[in-house]
């Protein structure tokens, strides 16, 4: 069984999730943490639970979802994870915050990519496995993570609560979008979202609106 803890974090109200099962292993989603008292929540949580932190996944690798991997690495020796087609990204994260908020915020370096995940690939911790599902869209390398036996979406910045991702950022496509939607609308009903922003929810909730939005 499965438990998914989430935090908000940074200005933009990013949720970062630790996920662990009974096993004691956990796997950290989106550290989008800016702030040392943000982080310092993430880790003592992790620390009262006795959890041991397997990988540091990324649905997409835009500034806010993805500034707080040094604090991941610094603990644990974990480097971030995700899709190759986001590493440019990741690797412009200064360029990426000037752009959007006309500044440079004061992140420390970031740790390299470790390992890319393609479409397909399977990630395994404690006694679960996470489907990595390519849903670009929102960025080229966005990715959804699909555990299959606990009907449970982690859906980054392409599935939110009655809406989607923007498509006007660097990576953007709407085509894209209408793709990766779709494919997320046609798994079960009763799978169990949780968006890189905002409330969960779940496919059945969604799944009208997207047929209606990419029928246009």
């Amino acid at each position: 069984m499965l438990e998914i803890k989430r935090f908000e974090v940074n200005p933009l109200e990013v949720n970062c999730y630790v996920v662990s099962d009974d096993t004691g292993e956990a796997v950290i989603i989106d550290p989008g943490m800016f702030a040392q008292s943000e982080w310092l929540e993430v880790a003592e949580y992790v620390k009262e639970k006795g959890l041991k932190v397997k990988h540091c996944l990324l649905t997409h690798m835009h500034f806010d979802h993805a500034m707080g991997c040094h604090f991941v690495d610094e603990q644990w020796e974990l480097k971030p994870e995700g899709h190759a087609d986001d590493v440019t990204l990741y690797k412009r994260m200064k360029e990426q915050t000037v752009m959007f908020f006309g500044m440079s915020l004061n992140t420390p370096p970031q740790p390299v990519v470790g390992t890319c995940h393609n479409e397909g690939a399977k990630i395994r911790f404690g006694s679960h496995e996470i489907e990595v599902l390519h849903t670009p869209g929102h960025s080229k390398g966005s990715v959804c993570y699909y555990i299959k036996n606990e009907r449970t979406l982690l859906s980054g910045d392409t599935l939110f609560a009655g809406s989607m991702g923007r498509t006007d950022l660097e990576g953007g496509d709407n085509a894209e979008m209408m793709q990766s939607l779709v494919r997320l609308s046609e798994l079960p009903e009763d799978t169990k979202v949780y968006p890189g922003h905002g409330p969960a929810t779940n496919i059945e909730n969604e799944k009208r609106w997207i047929q209606a939005v990419c029928r246009r």
